[in-house]
This record gives structure tokens, C-alpha cells and sequence, in this order.
């Protein structure tokens, strides 16, 4: 019994060592062959699994949009030019327009951007006369939609979007002002909301027309952001800025009639005039320096009527890549005694691919 036993034994132990030697001689056969010193370092490197991504393709779209106006010198809107009629230059460089349109009364979604800082206390009312002017002129309702910022040390949104200019008008005449003044901010925080917030019409197309309505002095004293910051923004987000200026030194119906009084009407911009004249420009916009609230009447009718029947192109800058630096944009037209108002310029921002995080904007 016990010879049996030591000979099972033996023999279990024997099929063990049998397996053992044919998994160590697979094991073997499977793994690679040693990489030779005289091979290629990066060979040693095992390249990424595609099916990681997913299947996606990331790419960086290189094109630029651009919407402008153009009108007689007189502020008549020019409509009938098709895009044979207009050559567009980045950097001085002719490019091809791959696209063109002329888009018509587009839905607006309008920020209302008011100075309640301590510089313009006396002429809040003003502000908030033309305010308030501007929307019932520009906003109609049931189709364009507008929200109230107003600022001093920083800046707030008062009112979202609505269509009822009633509810905006109340909100405006309960401002009150007081405080530092960041238009810098104000600027930049608007046009990340129309941007970001704008709600779209009903209906498949989803364009609408995103515009700054920015009424100051124009004396920024506690921004945490850059002019260039809040153009590049605004920039970015196809905002149009119409801006007015209360800087000037106002005069009464009554003083008017008085020759002396006319006569010392301040007519030089001051640095603050021309902060509010340089965030129209770089957009796109117009820049007001009016003395009453009526010399803005017609204006705001204009205003209305040119962005629902503005031109947009877009092209593609011959050889090169986003590369985050500031370039013109020059759109001319063949059309003679004319003015073409675009944006300046902007910032070749590279889209981030999957996974990275945004550039920060340029200061």
C-alpha cells in the first residue's frame, strides 16, 4: 500500500514538472527578441491606440468671418452689391472669398451696456434717456431680445434677455450711480454673454445679429481687463459695438438760443471720446457724441436698419496656420464715394484640440 501510494506520488510530481517546462517553453517562444544596441531608440516606443480617440478627427479650421456694412457718406446703407464688387485683404495680402452672403433682418440680441459709476452722475439721466431711446427705436417685439449691464466697480447683468422694452425701460430709470469705473470689463463680460447666452429664434436658422450698446464717458479706472482684452472679445464673438459718449458738455434747449453759449460747446475728443470711438472701430460700429438725446433719434432708426441688412465673407488666409497673433482685415469695394465699416482685425486663435484647454485671450 505504501509503495503504491509513493509511486502515484512520483508520477504526479513528474506531470507537473512536464507541464511546467512546455508553459516556460511558450512563454519563451512569445516574448519579444531583445532590441539591439545598434537599433533606433525611438523603436523601443509603442505608439498610441487609435481607438483611443474614438474614431474622431480633430482638426483647426483656419477661417475668417467677417460682417460689415457699407453706406454713402452721408449714412445711406448701400444693399445692391454682390461679391464680385469687393476684394478682402488680411495683412495687406489679397485673399479669396470663399463665401458670401447678405444676410436680412436677422433676430437682434442686444446688450445694453450703462455707466452707473460716480463720473457720470450728472448725466445719468442723459444715459438712461438714450438708452432707453435706443431700444424702443432698435427692438422689436417678439423677435429681437436685449439684457441690461450696467457697471462702476464691476459689472453686473440688471436684466436678461427679453423682448419687452417696457421691462427694460423700468429697470434703467431705477439705476443709480456711484462708484469706480470698469468699461473695460463691462465690454468684456457683455460680449462673453451675447456670445455664450444669446438666445436663438425659433425656427431651423438659429443667426441672429449680437450687438453692444455702450453708453460712458469712456474714463476706465478699475478694470481688471485690457482695452485690447475687451475689443479681442468682442472680436471673437461677432459683437458689434455702437458706442456713445456723454463726455461732452451739455447745453439746454434754452441755452442754445444763446450765441455765447454755443460757442463754448466742447468740440475736441477727449481721451475718454476716444476710448469710445476706438471700441467702434475695432468692431465695426459707429461712435456718437451728441449734445441731446434727440440728435440720436434717427441715428438709432439707422442703427436698426443696417444690422438686418449687413454683407458677411469669409475666407481663408493664404498659408498660414492659427498662429495667436493680431492681423488687419481690409475689405475694399468698386463702388466709389463709399464706406465700408468692418472690424479691424483679429486674433489668430488656433481651436484647441480634444482634451487641451482654451488660449487665454491676448492681452
Amino acid at each position: 500500500m505504501i509503495m503504491k501510494k509513493r509511486t502515484a506520488w512520483i508520477v504526479l510530481v513528474g506531470m507537473l514538472a512536464i507541464v511546467a517546462a512546455v508553459s516556460a517553453q511558450q512563454a519563451q517562444t512569445q516574448a519579444p527578441s531583445p532590441v539591439s544596441s545598434s537599433a533606433p531608440a525611438q523603436a523601443q516606443t509603442t505608439a498610441p491606440a487609435q481607438g483611443d480617440r474614438q474614431g474622431t478627427i480633430v482638426r483647426n479650421v483656419n477661417l475668417v468671418e467677417v460682417l460689415f456694412s457699407v453706406v454713402t457718406k452721408k449714412e445711406k446703407l448701400i444693399t445692391d452689391l454682390n461679391k464680385e464688387n469687393f476684394k478682402v485683404f488680411d495683412d495687406g495680402q489679397q485673399q479669396e472669398i470663399t463665401d458670401f452672403s447678405q444676410p436680412t433682418d436677422l433676430p437682434l440680441r442686444i446688450g445694453m451696456v450703462l455707466d452707473t459709476s460716480n463720473s457720470i452722475r450728472e448725466r445719468l439721466k442723459f444715459e438712461q434717456d438714450a438708452a432707453i431711446d435706443f431700444l424702443f427705436n432698435a427692438l422689436r417685439r417678439n423677435k429681437d431680445q436685449a439684457f441690461l449691464m450696467t457697471f462702476d466697480d464691476g459689472a453686473q447683468i440688471i436684466k436678461d434677455f427679453t423682448g419687452d422694452g417696457g421691462e427694460l425701460r423700468d429697470t434703467i430709470l431705477k439705476q443709480r450711480a456711484g462708484g469706480g469705473t470698469s468699461l473695460y470689463d463691462a465690454v468684456y463680460a457683455a460680449s462673453n454673454h451675447l456670445l455664450n447666452n444669446s438666445p436663438a429664434p425659433p425656427g431651423p436658422n438659429t443667426d441672429v445679429r449680437r450687438v453692444l450698446v455702450v453708453i460712458s464717458d469712456g474714463d476706465d479706472n478699475s478694470s481688471n481687463k485690457a482695452r485690447g482684452e475687451a475689443v479681442d472679445m468682442a472680436q471673437r464673438a461677432g459683437v458689434i459695438i455702437y458706442s456713445i459718449s456723454t463726455s461732452t458738455d451739455w447745453v439746454s434747449a434754452e441755452d442754445e438760443k444763446d450765441p455765447s453759449k454755443r460757442i463754448s460747446r466742447k468740440y475736441e475728443k477727449g481721451e475718454g471720446d476716444k476710448v469710445m470711438e476706438q471700441l467702434a472701430l475695432e468692431t465695426g460700429g459707429r461712435a456718437f457724441f451728441p449734445y441731446k438725446v434727440d440728435d440720436l433719434g434717427q441715428s438709432f432708426l439707422d442703427i436698426g436698419d443696417e444690422l438686418r441688412h449687413q454683407y458677411a465673407l469669409a475666407y481663408s488666409p493664404a498659408g498660414r496656420s492659427p498662429d495667436g497673433r493680431y492681423h488687419t482685415i481690409r475689405i475694399q469695394t468698386d463702388r466709389k464715394d463709399v464706406i465700408v465699416r468692418a472690424r479691424k482685425g483679429y486674433y489668430s486663435i488656433p481651436i484647441p484640440t480634444q482634451g487641451a484647454k482654451p488660449a487665454a485671450p491676448p492681452a
